[in-house]
């Protein structure tokens, strides 16, 4: 089965043919950043529109590079939710459009289920059940999964998802959006300075949630201390953005190893913009290790937003027989615990 997929939630248009004999034909991603940075954020109009100009053309390039005709499709799969309800719009209806067109069938796809799924595609794959950590700009959850639809939710965060609390952390010091690549940059020409050690929020008490308020006021209280005694530099920036990193990596890897304790478990996946960060990784695979569990991850370019993980998502449910009827569904907000399970699914 050859499986067309469109993902448009957000500001990233993410186009790809996944075929379930041969694996991933096919992907290309147009990314929105460079226009909404300037606003510092994401324009809801703005990314609609942009993914208008843009899912067509990115249609006829994948096609193009898996040697294909549209005819020669069997499914689509589109976003349908969680995200911006005007860039799901755009994504589903050329999605369910283009598969009436062909009579073939169209199904809505969870954004995150394609994240927690987008490891699948690596030769290097779980078993299943595992734990996984969805980490983006609007997420931070421990899930755990049994299956394929069968997902039981362990801990989340209470504020700020851990890649907004790096956005909102960047635009503290002037650095530009999005923040988590620019932090992390910084970062690396930091040094470890005792006198900016941040809190871990909620490591010191029993639970799976997590917060960054805390943790984004103390970055701010060191801020307006440096620039109050006039050392804001250059090298005090990149001290900051290392310790801020640190306690955001700290804290994900010490829930990530009470979730596999407390579970009985040692395979994690992480999955999301912020699974790409380099220092998160190392950490998980240095700490895991001393469990006897391992981490899995999706290539880089998976893990923002991209169509490969919304056609592969999409062709397990399709395989299993389901597919969206010719009215959409759009949901701004989808809790990953109202999806139906898929039994046997690969």
């Amino acid at each position: 089965m050859k499986v067309l997929g469109l993902e448009t939630s957000c500001d990233e248009t993410g186009i790809a043919i996944y075929d379930t004999e041969n694996g991933l034909l096919a992907h290309q991603i147009y990314s929105q950043i460079a226009k909404h940075a300037e606003y510092g954020g994401v324009v809801p109009e703005l990314a609609s529109r942009d993914h208008v100009r843009k899912t067509l053309p990115l249609i006829d390039e994948v096609l193009q590079e898996a040697g294909l005709t549209k005819h020669e499709l069997d499914a689509v799969a589109y976003t349908s939710g969680p995200g911006l309800v005007g860039a799901l719009m755009a994504g589903a209806t050329i999605g369910r459009s283009l598969a009436y067109s062909l009579n073939i069938p169209a199904l809505g796809v969870h954004h995150m289920e394609g994240h927690l799924l987008a490891p699948m595609l690596e030769d290097a794959k779980p078993d299943m059940p595992f734990i996984a950590l969805l980490v983006s700009g609007g997420h931070t959850q421990l899930v755990r999964v049994d299956a394929i639809g069968e997902y039981r939710l362990l801990g989340q965060s209470l504020d700020d998802a851990a890649g907004e609390a790096f956005d909102k952390a960047a635009k503290m010091i002037g650095l530009p959006y999005p923040g988590g690549p620019q932090i992390a940059a910084l970062a690396k020409n930091g040094q470890i300075r005792p006198d900016l050690k941040f809190p871990r929020p909620m490591t010191d008490r029993p639970g799976l949630d997590f917060s960054f308020s805390g943790l984004k006021t103390a970055f701010l209280t060191a801020i307006h201390n440096a620039l109050d005694e006039e050392r804001c530099d250059e090298p005090f920036k990149a001290d900051v953005a290392l310790a801020f990193e640190m306690a955001v990596v700290d804290t994900l890897v010490i829930k990530c190893r009470r979730a596999l304790e407390s579970e009985g478990l040692k395979r994690l996946i992480i999955a999301g913009g912020v699974s790409a960060n380099t220092r998160l990784r190392e950490q998980l695979e240095s700490q895991l290790k001393k469990i006897q569990a391992s981490v899995f991850y999706a290539r880089p370019e998976l893990c923002t937003d991209n169509g490969a993980m919304i056609a592969y998502a999409g062709a397990q449910r399709l395989l299993s027989g389901q597919s969206s009827g010719l009215s959409l569904s759009i949901r701004a907000r989808w809790p990953l615990s109202e999806l139906p399970s898929i039994k046997g699914a690969a």
